[in-house]
């Protein structure tokens, strides 16, 4: 069933309920402070932020913990321990803590409008089979362009999209709908994680959202966009002509570790949830038609053998489940 306007604005939050935001932080501590100070601004009256700090090698927690003070709920920990596995340590702690009715995850290089999560809410409070929703995702550099607003899981070629990606703010995107899966912001019901559980910690980082949702669905909740939130994220909008032009030309290119784990955890992604036709299709997708555009990518255009070597790995350790 698809998500209407109508539906959205006929729901009202009476109660607010409790909302646990948690933050995950690995490095990035400009980042994760200008991300703070914009949920400071929130007008949204019953939530607390945790901020994980996943082992970053400065000082972050300490500078995190002198400048919000009583704000945040810190947990430091002793290494980094993946997105899914810190997710799920500050996920755990607000459970022994507050038993809150919702989880907002919320990347850390992200900034929100004030009435984001009220919007969030609003919409999950309207449907009691709605189980997570997220926001509209605009990119920081062109705050009026889309990134996302909820992304596809393509089964037959193991890959994913962004739904609106690129594409300049309109009335198009002004409609509820279903999706897949959210990423960089998604506000997840308490009940969802006591049936499903927390995230899959095997993943370490990348495609671990797009699992939960799948999981979420066939557990019969529905993924929600909602419009009205509005969160900006500082993921570069790459090789896109208004992109490279405020940027002077400079090229962003993914890091080795991130072609690793997108690489072995889309055969991961797959395996737990696709048909065996659907693996066995994407299984030919992936040897005839990505192996050989990213080898020419990497080799021939970016004459760049360290990401080739690290997609390697990942095929490897994809193929074999390692």
């Amino acid at each position: 069933m698809k998500l209407t306007h109508a539906t959205h604005h006929s729901s009202r939050i009476t109660n607010y309920p409790k909302v646990s935001i948690i933050i995950l932080n690995w490095n990035g501590l400009a980042d994760t402070i200008e991300c703070l100070g914009s949920l400071k601004k929130i007008t949204y009256p019953n939530y607390e932020v945790i901020v994980v700090d996943n082992g970053s090698q400065g000082n972050d927690a300490q500078v995190l913990k002198e400048r919000f003070g009583d704000h945040i709920h810190l947990i430091q920990n002793d290494k980094n321990y993946g997105f899914a596995g810190g997710v799920n340590i500050g996920m755990k702690y607000a459970m022994d803590g507050s038993s809150p009715d919702y989880f907002l995850l919320l990347n850390n290089d992200t900034v929100v409008a004030p009435d984001f999560l009220n919007q969030l809410v609003k919409l999950a409070e309207s449907d009691p089979n709605i189980g997570i929703t997220g926001a509209k995702i605009y990119y920081c550099s062109f705050p009026n362009h889309i990134q996302t607003v909820g992304n596809r899981v393509h089964m037959m070629r193991g890959t994913t999209s962004m739904i609106g990606n690129k594409a300049v703010d309109s009335v198009e995107y002004d409609r509820q709908r279903e999706v897949d899966y959210f990423g960089p912001c998604l506000l997840i019901k308490n009940k969802v994680v006591q049936k499903i559980g927390l995230f899959d910690e095997s993943y370490f980082c990348y495609w671990e959202d797009a699992d939960y949702c799948i999981r979420a669905q066939r557990a019969g909740y529905k993924i929600a966009y909602v419009f009205e939130a509005k969160v900006w994220h500082k993921q570069s909008a790459r090789l896109e002509p208004w992109y490279m032009a405020l940027e002077k030309k400079k090229q962003v290119t993914e890091a080795p570790y991130v072609i690793y784990y997108c690489t072995r955890n889309s055969f991961k992604f797959m395996k737990k949830h696709a048909t065996k036709w659907q693996y066995l299709v994407f299984l030919f997708y992936f040897f005839s038609v990505r192996l050989c555009f990213t080898v020419g990518v990497y080799l021939v255009y970016q004459r760049n053998t360290r990401r080739l070597v690290s997609f390697f790995h990942g095929v490897r350790d994809g193929v074999s489940g390692s």
